[in-house]
């Protein structure tokens, strides 16, 4: 999708909306979310098929780059409403900082703090031998891995 095609997204109302922007309001629906016009804008940046990490900032500066305004606030919203919708799934980096992906089949993650990058790891890649049991009352929801790395300091 184009920046002109989230700027219409933005104006155009789900009577006249294009078969892209219907397919979008259905999905939303689907995952119990009313498609408001500022859902229906970031669903078609963030669920056009690619796999990427985005924080509540780069959206919002992707946005802007569009023409269009949006409040961080309803960013933010969004971004939880379609996790919480199960259309995006949230990656904790550290306590105050999280990413979003869009990619949510399981798999793990390398955090490249310096460029502030994650990088997807297949599943099936991290290889786990045993894990404790949970505690009395509980059971593991899932096991995300996240590896933390840096460049070296020998460059060839």
């Amino acid at each position: 999708m184009t920046w002109t095609h989230f700027q219409s997204t933005m104006v155009t109302h789900e009577k006249n909306a294009t078969p892209d922007e219907a397919v979008l309001t259905e999905r939303l629906r689907e995952a119990g979310l009313r498609p408001t016009r500022q859902r229906v804008a970031i669903a078609a940046l963030l669920l056009d098929g690619r796999h990427r990490h985005v924080s509540a900032d780069s959206l919002a500066r992707e946005i802007r780059q569009t023409g269009a305004h949006m409040a961080g606030g309803t960013i933010y919203n969004t971004l939880n409403q379609f996790t919480e919708a199960g259309l995006l799934r949230r990656v904790t980096i550290h306590n105050e900082h999280s990413v979003f992906d869009t990619n949510t089949e399981h798999h793990h993650h390398f955090y490249d703090a310096e460029q502030d990058r994650l990088i997807d790891i297949p599943a099936d890649e991290v290889l786990l031998a045993s894990l404790p049991g949970a505690p009395e009352g509980h059971d593991i929801k899932a096991v995300d891995v996240l590896i933390h790395i840096s460049q070296n300091d020998h460059r060839e």
